[in-house]
């Protein structure tokens, strides 16, 4: 069964809200292991940041399978 368009966008705002608190919450655990000390704004900005990067790793990766597919 083929996943509807709106259903793609559920997945992926869903996706990037996941990922965007386990980031923030995996600095907030880890920093402090390796003497880094942020401050809950600072890593809410990191965490904003990877997400921005991990949405274009996404995109991109999909983009070279998606060409892959289309070139057999």
């Amino acid at each position: 069964m083929k996943q509807s368009r709106r259903m793609s966008l559920v997945e992926s705002v869903a996706n990037v809200t996941v990922g965007y608190g386990v980031a923030v919450v995996t600095q907030i655990l880890i920093f402090p292991v390796f003497g880094l000390h942020t401050t809950l704004a600072q890593n809410l900005k990191m965490g904003a940041v990877f997400t921005v990067v991990s949405i274009a790793r996404s995109f991109a990766i999909r983009r070279v399978f998606e060409a892959m597919r289309g070139n057999k």
